[in-house]
C-alpha cells in the first residue's frame, strides 16, 4: 500500500514539475518552437517522463493551460467574494479578466497559442469549464438582488462568457492592445448595463 501512494506521490510531482518547466517556456516562446527535450532538460527528467506522464506536447499543454485558467479563475473568484454589491462585483470580474488577459503570461498561452494549439472547440470547452459556473453564480446574486429579471442563468452566462472571451481576443489581435481593452470595456459594461432593471 505504501509503495503505491509513493508512486502516486511520485507521478504527481514528475507531472507537477513537467507543467511547472514547460509553463514559463510556452509563455515566451509559444508552443511550436519549445521541443520535448527543452521541456525534459528544464524540468530535470528524461524526455520519456513526458510521454509516461502525458500523451503528448500538446497534452502538456493543454494542462500548462488549464492551470492558468485556473488560477484566472481563482483570483477572479477571491476578488467577487469580497464585493457586496452583485453588479459592482460582475463590473470588478469583467475588469479582472481584461487585465489578466493583458498579461503577457496570460495573453501569450489562453489567447494566442491555446486557441491554435487545441482547436477552437477544445480551446472553448476548457475555458467554458472554468468561466461559466463563476459568471452563473455572479448573475444569480444580481438576479436574487432584483437587478435582473428571474431567470435562468446557466444560458446567460454562457453568452457572457462567450463575449468575454471575444472581446479578450479582439483586444489581443489589436494593434493598440490598450485602446482595444478600453474598447471592449467599455462595451461589456454596457452590455451589461442593458440588461440590468434600474433600482
Amino acid at each position: 500500500m505504501k509503495s503505491k501512494r509513493t508512486q502516486a506521490s511520485r507521478t504527481a510531482a514528475t507531472r507537477q514539475a513537467l507543467v511547472s518547466a514547460a509553463r514559463p517556456l510556452f509563455a515566451e516562446k509559444g508552443y511550436g518552437p519549445v521541443s520535448a527535450d527543452q521541456i525534459a532538460r528544464a524540468a530535470g527528467v528524461t524526455r520519456g517522463a513526458i510521454y509516461h506522464q502525458f500523451a503528448g506536447k500538446e497534452e502538456l499543454f493543454a494542462a500548462v493551460f488549464e492551470q492558468v485558467e485556473a488560477e484566472i479563475t481563482d483570483r477572479l473568484a477571491a476578488g467577487l467574494a469580497s464585493a457586496d454589491d452583485p453588479v459592482a462585483m460582475l463590473r470588478d470580474g469583467i475588469d479582472g479578466w481584461l487585465e489578466a488577459c493583458a498579461e503577457p503570461e496570460v495573453h501569450r498561452i489562453v489567447l494566442i497559442e491555446a486557441p491554435a494549439v487545441l482547436g477552437w472547440v477544445r480551446w472553448r470547452e476548457i475555458g467554458q469549464r472554468y468561466g461559466v459556473g463563476l459568471v452563473e453564480a455572479a448573475l444569480q446574486s444580481i438576479v436574487d438582488a432584483g437587478r435582473l429579471p428571474d431567470q435562468p442563468v446557466r444560458p446567460l452566462a454562457h453568452v457572457l462568457v462567450a463575449a468575454l472571451e471575444e472581446a479578450a481576443l479582439y483586444a489581443a489581435s489589436a494593434p493598440d492592445r490598450k485602446l482595444a481593452t478600453a474598447e471592449v470595456r467599455a462595451a461589456l459594461l454596457q452590455l451589461l448595463e442593458g440588461m440590468l432593471v434600474r433600482p
